[in-house]
């Protein structure tokens, strides 16, 4: 009897678990989105058409083929230990050379992750373009396109790059960004930002003119702070606190709440400066049903203890590869971030 009674129970809960598996268990998975400077990534190859003397064997900083490689390693192991070890799905960069300085470095401690490349040169009198990697398992990559900055002052900066990717019949767009700098003062050089997100908002609005539901991912370091009238005025992006989106704005910023708390992803004069940031539309964060939520609360600012200053005056801030002139091996003057968000097919 007690047999008979077992084997029931069983038939019960094989039916059970197959009506769940067909009606209620839909297939999950989680995107891991970064963005991360990565402070004169340069090869030793002297290029004729931009200014990298500073950064061959014979300048000033001695940028030898050795610290190169002992450079990829240091970026490539930081990205690897994203994501819990399993690397970002997509990481932006600032301040890379060269498409050839990104092959490096996913070859180095990365190469057992499938990461495809994008990048486009930009006019940058240095040479410093934005790219970004992606999992090639997970993302086709459809477009690839950038657009150009003209600034008050005519001065020929970064391309704004814009992937447009298919992920599991999703179209997603990411925008990776490098604004121009405070060069001369924040108030003084503000106009040279705000022209660079008058540039990024057209493109928004063709995107969502197109598909109002368009996920965006817009990453970069922006040379400005969430509430800097570049970000908040002329780009549009609403200060994003979980659970109480504005949805009348199109675009909101998941690092106001870091910024909030008074952190931030390098060191300026002593004082926490958020200038990386990850900003996403609004279909990312509504309440509304949509295949890809953020995942409240994900937002991070990476690091850890062999990332960071030891040196007491400059404790705990990030730990770059130059202070000066002087070699410290060390990882970036900023720090990554990245935000995590949940895909339901």
């Amino acid at each position: 009897m007690k047999l008979k009674i077992l084997l029931l129970i069983a038939i019960l809960s094989i039916g059970a678990n197959s009506t769940y598996s067909a009606l209620g268990n839909p297939k999950q998975d989680t995107l891991a989105i970064g963005f991360w400077n990565l402070e004169n990534l340069y090869d030793t190859v002297d290029d004729p058409k931009i200014n990298d003397e500073d950064f061959l064997p014979t300048s000033k900083y001695k940028w030898t083929e050795e610290r190169y490689n002992e450079k990829l390693s240091h970026l490539s192991t930081v990205i690897h230990l994203m994501n819990s070890g399993k690397g970002p799905d997509i990481i932006g960069f600032a301040e890379v050379e060269n498409k050839g300085v990104v092959q490096g470095l996913i070859k180095s401690n990365v190469k057992d992750i499938k990461y495809n490349i994008a990048h486009m040169d930009s006019p940058d009198i240095r040479g410093i373009d934005c790219a970004m990697i992606y999992k090639k398992d997970k993302f086709k990559l459809v477009k690839l396109e950038a657009d150009s900055v003209h600034l008050p002052t005519n001065h020929p900066t970064r391309l704004i790059l814009h992937a447009t990717f298919n992920f599991n019949k999703e179209v997603l767009h990411v925008f990776v960004n490098h604004w121009p700098s405070r060069l001369g003062g924040q108030e003084e050089s503000e106009r040279n930002r705000v022209a660079a997100a008058q540039v990024l908002r057209a493109r928004i609005d063709a995107v969502l003119k197109s598909n109002p539901k368009a996920g965006i991912f817009i990453m970069g370091d922006f040379n400005d702070e969430p509430d800097n009238v570049s970000i908040t005025k002329e780009l549009g992006a609403e200060h994003f606190v979980c659970g109480n989106a504005d949805e009348s704005f199109t675009l909101h910023n998941l690092a106001w709440e870091r910024k909030s708390k008074g952190e931030g992803t390098l060191k300026y004069k002593n004082t926490w400066n958020l200038l990386d940031q990850i900003i996403v539309s609004s279909s990312l964060v509504s309440t509304k049903k949509s295949a890809l939520k953020y995942i409240c609360g994900s937002f991070e600012i990476f690091q850890r203890d062999f990332m960071l200053e030891t040196d007491p005056k400059y404790l705990g801030s990030p730990l770059p590869t130059f202070g000066g002139t002087k070699y410290l091996a060390g990882y970036s003057d900023h720090f990554p971030v990245l935000a995590k968000f949940l895909f339901v097919k």
